[in-house]
């Protein structure tokens, strides 16, 4: 399905778009509570945005920025924008003050479209912006800003006249689309039509999607997953696409078998959400036949798979600005996939050994890379090439040159050669199956020893009582490398006591946390990674916070109440750790 999208370089997905609506025409394209598309109303409505951007005269290659929650006028906007060759920035709608202006300020956009419910927050945030792009609202609003539904009023969904279309090809940028990095302001990856097109058939491929499929989508709409993946792989087949806003635990079931979607997209914090969840009265009275996402852990996958019955679940691994893409179709628990040996040649994938302290890979005697054995964790890496006949292959890095360059490793098994850098700890076995193991800068090195953040995450959240956790490394006066942490949610029921001999039983000492904190709540990003800069910034120190930290003490074989006292005799080093 993706072999043909090279051979024909200005057949983009809003063309996609406009052939489907021929077939399918008042089918079901976008359903949501709020609002509803057919086929024919999402091709008419992306014309007149298309057409709204040239009478703004938006030129090709400048872009707007789209501050929206998730629903189908969504992708009608930046599928009418990228029509004509204007790009359109997904900002994410959980940003507010200097991180929200440094996103918009790093794309310069001519143009910011934003939804009337989020304009309290855009409007806070307006005076740090150094961009002076207009500004539109879209929807009821109090606000003395243009309003773009009205305007959109002015002008014909009817295909474009060729005097108003422009030479537009898969080279193009469509997207910028921002990394969510738990750490860090964001950087906004550098998004091609042809990546537009080629998540999409993948994908479709992958998931044998046809036109009776309904894929239930409440992943964020400004990221590459919830935005482009899940609702192009049944797009482009004539199926329908359910938009809820945000993701519910408790509507889950109810949307799924109401909507009677057979798809649905996940994210694997998601899964364990579902999975810790009360027995739902609709939770196998669906016709799911496949789930499609990343991130789905081991301790999760069977319990998972077997409560809800869920007949297949297909796990992928990749990046949005990445070159590399892995998927699980066996349906190996915990694998994201593998590359099978006749197709090594075409994903050029290695895993090398790193120095997780400095963050970048070791180098031997002739400064090559090294390549990991079977079952040695390492950083997985993939060639970039500059072949046209191998688009896949490509790096389109970031709008900032600098932070592209940073993600490539030159001279790595020969002079001149360069690879996309992951930032992934991965490890495959003998039978060639990858695991994701951590990011990069989220092991750290203890008693000469790398710990791995998701396997002692994994260990804690086996225990009874653990409602949700997550793992850090904190620096120690006097001590090489950094101590893990945890920060767990625990119901009235959790035992400490009995926590700590299970910590002993299943991990090695190295890997045991010396500090446990519990905490009312972990925050985490839209797509369900854990912000852990603010736990990482307060440490251990007990006067930080109101919540009850405990150190463990090998002497007494205990965790024990962190109070001021010990807190300093570790601080002048005077406590064994």
């Amino acid at each position: 399905m993706t072999t043909p999208i090279a051979r024909h370089p200005t057949r983009i997905f809003p063309s996609v778009i406009e052939e489907l609506a021929e077939r399918f025409g008042h089918a079901p394209a976008l359903i949501s509570e709020r609002e509803s598309m057919t086929y024919r109303e999402l091709a008419g409505r992306s014309n007149q945005y298309a057409r709204w951007a040239l009478a703004q005269g938006l030129a090709k290659g400048e872009g707007i920025c789209l501050f929206m929650p998730n629903r189908p006028e969504y992708l009608a906007i930046w599928l009418g924008v990228s029509r004509i060759g204007g790009i359109t920035s997904l900002v994410n709608t959980n940003l507010t003050g200097p991180s929200l202006a440094h996103s918009i300020d790093i794309v310069e956009p001519k143009h910011i479209i934003v939804a009337s419910e989020l304009m309290e927050v855009f409007s806070a945030t307006r005076h740090r912006l150094s961009t002076k792009a207009k500004v539109w609202v879209h929807g009821n609003s109090v606000v003395d800003l243009p309003a773009v539904d009205r305007e959109l009023e002015r002008y014909s969904g009817q295909k474009l006249a060729k005097t108003e279309q422009r030479p537009v090809t898969i080279k193009d940028w469509a997207l910028y689309i921002y990394t969510s990095g738990t750490t860090g302001l964001p950087k906004a990856a550098n998004v091609s039509h042809y990546r537009v097109m080629l998540w999409a058939y993948w994908f479709a491929g992958m998931l044998d999607t046809k036109s009776d499929d309904r894929m239930y989508d409440c992943l964020p709409m400004y990221h590459s997953v919830g935005g482009v993946v899940a609702p192009g792989a049944v797009l482009v087949n004539g199926g329908s696409v359910v938009i809820r806003e945000k993701f519910s635990t408790r509507q889950f079931w109810d949307d799924v078998v109401h909507w009677d979607c057979t798809l649905f997209q996940y994210i694997g914090e998601l899964c364990r959400y579902l999975l810790n969840s009360e027995t739902h009265p609709r939770e196998k009275q669906h016709r799911i036949r496949a789930c499609c996402g990343n991130g789905l852990r081991p301790d999760v996958w069977n319990d998972f798979k077997t409560r809800f019955c869920i007949p297949q679940i297909l796990e992928f691994y990749a990046a949005t600005e990445g070159n590399v893409s892995l998927y699980n179709v066996e349906g190996k628990p915990g694998a994201i996939g593998r590359i099978p040996p006749f197709l090594a040649h075409r994903f050029p994938l290695a895993i090398v050994k790193v120095d997780v302290v400095k963050e970048r890979p070791l180098r031997d005697d002739q400064g090559r890379c090294i390549r990991c054995a079977p079952d040695e964790s390492g950083e997985a890496i993939s060639k970039i090439s500059i072949d046209p006949a191998e688009p896949g292959s490509r790096f389109e890095g970031y709008t900032d040159k600098k932070d592209s360059e940073r993600k490539i490793l030159r001279d790595v098994f020969e002079q001149g050669d360069a690879w996309y850098r992951t930032g992934d700890l991965m490890r495959k076995d003998e039978s060639g199956y990858f695991y994701f193991v951590d990011r990069v800068g989220d092991t750290f090195r203890w008693k000469g020893e790398n710990v791995a953040t998701t396997e002692v995450f994994e260990v804690i959240m086996a225990f009874p009582g653990v409602k949700e956790a997550t793992i850090y490394g904190v620096a120690i006066p006097a001590h090489d490398g950094r101590a893990g942490m945890a920060a767990l949610v625990a119901s009235a029921t959790f035992d400490l006591k009995a926590f700590r001999d299970h910590l002993v039983q299943s991990l090695p000492a190295y890997a045991q946390p010396i500090f446990v904190r519990i905490c009312g709540a972990i925050h985490v990003t839209a797509t369900f990674k854990q912000t852990k800069t603010e736990f990482v910034r307060l440490g251990y120190d007990p006067s930080s916070t109101t919540d009850p930290i405990y150190f463990n003490d090998h002497e007494r074989g205990a965790f024990v109440p962190l109070d001021k006292m010990l807190f300093e005799r570790i601080q002048t080093g005077r406590m064994r750790i």
